[in-house]
């Protein structure tokens, strides 16, 4: 009886933690990613690219706990749309935009099914999983969800270009996270495939940022 008792216990809720990033408190368990420091800046350049964009909404796609897109307009009146497919994450999203006053709205789903056909937005960041499903275990403190890109590493990045491009106004820019320099040329085809051309990429310590607009 206390072997069928040990073994029909509920599991502990993960553990919580908090973390400053930039100008925001996150809040994250060991469900969903770390926030990573490096990946403040992306935060940081969406938000200089927000501070001359014209007025609109923001889409932040693959948002986990949500610190990028928070910390990217935070202080600002910008509506912010966060998609995520992990309800946990989604969850925690709701919780770190409420703490940080921030108006955002977020949905659970694929990142296909969850916008509606007329949303438009100014500016996309997406952080896509991008190791390839053979090299998870490279990450054993990540979960596997939130890195697993698939059998090259860009599946789902494949798709935020896409959903990017449908759902971006004519003058609006994408700032897409990827693991290097070469995984941002990877996703090339992709990009032009889309209608949209690389204006820039920036190396950084942890990975690499790609800013994309339309031709």
């Amino acid at each position: 009886m206390d072997e069928l008792e040990l073994d029909t216990a509920p599991a502990a809720p993960p553990a919580r933690a908090r973390l400053p990033f930039g100008p925001v408190d996150i809040v994250f368990d060991d469900s969903v990613l770390v926030p990573r420091p490096w990946t403040l800046a992306q935060s940081a350049w969406a938000r200089e690219l927000l501070d001359s964009a014209a007025a609109g909404d923001v889409l932040e796609l693959c948002s986990g706990a949500g610190h990028i897109g928070l910390a990217a307009v935070h202080s600002t009146d910008r509506h912010l749309v966060q998609v995520d497919r992990e309800p946990h994450a989604c969850e925690l999203a709701r919780e770190n935009a409420a703490a940080a006053g921030v108006d955002a709205d977020v949905r659970c789903g694929p990142m296909t099914k969850v916008l509606r056909d007329d949303e438009q937005f100014v500016l996309v960041i997406a952080d896509p999983p991008w190791v390839p499903s053979a090299g998870v275990q490279v990450f054993p403190a990540d979960p596997v969800w939130a890195i697993d890109g698939g059998d090259d590493g860009l599946d789902v990045a494949r798709d935020c270009v896409r959903v990017a491009a449908q759902h971006l106004e004519p003058e609006g820019f994408v700032v897409l996270q990827l693991g290097s320099v070469e995984q941002c040329a990877q996703v090339e085809d992709t990009v032009l495939e889309c209608g949209l051309v690389t204006a820039e990429v920036r190396d950084l310590a942890g990975g690499a940022l790609a800013l994309l607009r339309r031709r």
